[in-house]
């Protein structure tokens, strides 16, 4: 049985590190805590997989998630969450704009990025989102139409019946929404408002493109926002494998692979 480094920490103390960090993220990277750990992946990877035989955690593509089906962090949280990859991931799917276009863009940490990205490019489009963020970003760079609803701060987005019904007044070239977890099923989120206003957005648009990091593969929470084959692409930071690979391809979904 192979020594584990001097100095570092026992599995005990690698669990109990795993469940705390989980206590304040709704996700942990094996990559990160290997590092943080001084141990190897495949030491951290065997951890993983003994809190999940116990139903203390989810395993996910490359780490691990809350078991709690209907928790999800507030939006100033997430947005420390996987940086780069949702950088990437916006930056993408602002690429896939073209000018003249009709976009509707729900609130959220990584379709925030795509806001940004989209303000950068500086192309003519029109944006319709519930995002308070968003509708500031792209002020000066489209034209924007907030929604109207019930203003959460946490969130930085408006919610409700009335968000809903402002959404079905208009056609859509594209949606961009973004998704607390990612299965096989299709995409689902932990808060039922937000989902409601998704799906409010997909329904009227002709291409309807999920913006989803690598961490949410596998990851099933709450309320399921649609089937997979109501989607049209995914743009994500890696390449999705096995049953999720399968279901997307069964149901016609185009990955995109956001470059480094």
């Amino acid at each position: 049985m192979p020594r584990r480094p001097s100095g570092a920490p026992s599995k005990a103390e690698r669990h109990r590190s795993i469940l705390a960090a989980l206590a304040t993220d709704p996700t942990v990277r094996i990559s990160a805590l290997a590092l943080q750990f001084g141990v190897a992946a495949e030491t951290v990877r065997r951890d993983i997989e003994e809190l999940t035989s116990q139903g203390a955690v989810r395993r996910t593509y490359g780490g691990a998630s809350v078991v709690h089906a209907g928790l999800q962090p507030e939006l100033s949280s997430r947005e420390t969450m996987a940086v780069a990859e949702r950088a990437r991931i916006g930056a993408a799917a602002a690429a896939m704009l073209a000018p003249g276009a009709v976009v509707m863009l729900d609130a959220g940490s990584t379709t925030g990025h795509a806001a940004r990205a989209l303000a950068a490019r500086g192309i003519a489009v029109t944006v319709l989102t519930n995002s308070l963020r968003a509708a500031q970003d792209l002020a000066d760079h489209a034209r924007v139409m907030l929604c109207p609803g019930d203003v959460s701060g946490a969130e930085q987005g408006v919610y409700g019946p009335e968000t809903g019904a402002f959404l079905s007044r208009f056609n859509a070239d594209v949606a961009l929404v973004g998704a607390t977890g990612l299965t096989a099923e299709g995409p689902c989120d932990a808060n039922s408002r937000a989902a409601w206003v998704k799906r409010a957005m997909l329904a009227r648009a002709t291409r309807r493109i999920l913006l989803a990091d690598s961490e949410k593969f596998g990851r099933e929470v709450l309320e399921r926002i649609c089937p997979m084959a109501e989607l049209t692409d995914l743009v994500t930071d890696r390449a999705p494998d096995g049953a999720l690979a399968r279901a997307l391809a069964e149901a016609g979904v185009a990955v995109t692979v956001a470059g480094r």
